[in-house]
C-alpha cells in the first residue's frame, strides 16, 4: 500500500548575515535523511520520534503537502506529490489539535459540507454516517454548534470528517490528545474495529505511547532525520524485558547505595504523600533479580515492595534519550 523508497528532505534555513540585518546567509538542514520503509494494506503503524526527528516532514511528503528531494514515494499507486488531487479522494487525515470542523456549523452540517467537497454518494454518505454516529454514540450531539462540542465529542467528530468518504488510508496525528481516559478508550476502540472490518491502513503519529501500545502493531522510530527502529511493539517490548524496575516503601530515609552494583542499579527517590519510596531500575542480565532484591533488605527497612516490567513509555523515553540503544 505504501512503498518509501531512500526518502530526504533538506530545508533552506535564513539566518543573519555577517553584514547584518540587510544581508542574509542560509544553512541547510537535513530533516529527513534516506528513510526507508514499506506498509501493508490493513497494517496499523506507529510513526514515531523526538520532537525535530523529522517525523512530520515524512508525514507531509506521504501525504503530498511536501515532496522529497531524494528518492521515491507511491502511495496506494498515486505518486502523492504528483497527483494531488485523485490521491486525497483516497486518503484521510485527523489533526488532534486543528479540526476541520466548522466552527460556527451544526456538526451535522459540517459531515454535510464535507460530503459535497468530497462529492460522497447520497447512499454511502448516510450509510457511513449512521454507522459512524452509533459505534461513536454521537447522536445526543449532532445537531449542536462545533463551538458547543467538548474535546473529546470534537475529536469524534473530526474522526468521523476524515472517514465519511471511505478512505483506504488515514493518517492520525495525536488523536486522543487532552481527552480524558474515557474518551481515549472510546477512540481508540473504534480505531480497532475500522481497521479490523474495513482493513483501512492507517498511521499514528503521537507522544501517547498507550495509544501505539493499544492500538499499533507494528512500531517505526525515527530520530535526527535517520530511522532508527522498525518492528513490532512486542519485540521492542521483549527485547528490553530483562529491564527490570523494583518500588519499595521505607521505613524510614536511611542512605543506601547498593554499592556491589556500581552504576548498574539506578536509584530514584520517589516519595510523594508523606510516605518514603524508592525505585531500582537495573538490567536483570547483569543483576539478577533475587540479588538486588537481597541488597535491598539488607540495607533498607522495607514496608513495602514490588517488581514491575517497564511500561513502553518508559522504554520509548530512554531510546531518545539515549540510554538504550537499538
Amino acid at each position: 500500500m505504501i512503498e518509501v523508497k531512500n526518502i530526504s528532505k533538506v530545508y533552506k534555513i535564513a539566518k543573519k548575515g555577517k553584514h547584518g540585518i540587510f544581508s542574509r546567509e542560509y544553512e541547510h538542514r537535513r530533516a529527513v535523511d534516506d528513510i526507508s520503509f514499506s506498509i501493508n494494506e490493513g497494517e496499523i503503524v506507529g510513526f514515531i520520534g523526538p520532537n525535530g526527528a523529522g517525523k512530520s516532514t515524512t508525514i507531509k511528503m506521504l501525504s503530498g503537502i511536501l515532496h522529497p528531494d531524494i528518492g521515491s514515494i507511491c502511495v496506494n499507486g498515486y505518486i502523492p506529490y504528483k497527483q494531488r488531487k485523485k490521491y486525497v479522494a483516497n486518503i484521510g487525515v485527523v489533526f488532534g489539535q486543528k479540526s476541520q470542523l466548522n466552527w460556527d456549523l451544526p456538526l451535522i452540517e459540517s459531515f454535510e459540507l464535507i460530503r459535497y467537497i468530497y462529492k460522497i454518494p447520497k447512499k454511502k454518505y448516510e450509510k457511513n454516517l449512521a454507522k459512524f454516529i452509533d459505534l461513536l454514540d454521537m447522536r445526543e450531539f449532532i445537531n449542536q454548534p462545533v463551538r458547543q462540542l467538548s474535546l473529546g465529542q470534537k475529536m469524534r467528530g473530526d474522526i468521523v470528517a476524515a472517514l465519511l468518504h471511505s478512505p483506504k488510508i488515514v493518517f492520525f496525528d495525536e488523536p486522543t490528545i487532552g481527552l480524558d481516559v474515557v474518551a481515549k478508550e472510546k477512540i481508540r476502540e473504534f480505531i480497532k474495529y475500522l481497521n479490523r472490518t474495513e482493513n483501512i491502513t492507517m498511521i499514528f503519529t503521537t507522544h501517547d505511547m498507550q495509544d501505539i501500545e493499544k492500538v499499533c502493531d507494528r512500531l517505526i522510530i525515527i530520530d535526527k532525520g535517520h530511522k532508527i527502529y522498525d518492528g513490532t511493539v512486542s519485540e521492542i517490548k521483549r527485547k528490553y524485558a530483562a529491564r527490570k524496575i523494583i518500588e519499595a516503601e521505607m521505613a524510614d530515609d536511611s542512605a543506601a547505595d547498593l554499592a556491589k552494583f556500581g552504576n548498574n542499579v539506578k536509584i530514584t527517590d520517589i516519595s510523594e504523600h508523606g510516605k518514603i519510596c524508592k525505585r531500582f531500575e537495573f538490567d536483570s542480565e547483569r543483576c539478577p533479580v533475587n540479588e538486588v532484591m537481597g541488597s535491598i533488605f539488607s540495607q533498607y527497612d522495607v514496608n513495602d515492595i514490588s517488581i514491575k516490567e517497564p511500561e513502553i513509555d518508559g522504554i520509548i523515553r530512554d531510546i531518545y534519550e539515549g540510554e538504550l540503544q537499538l
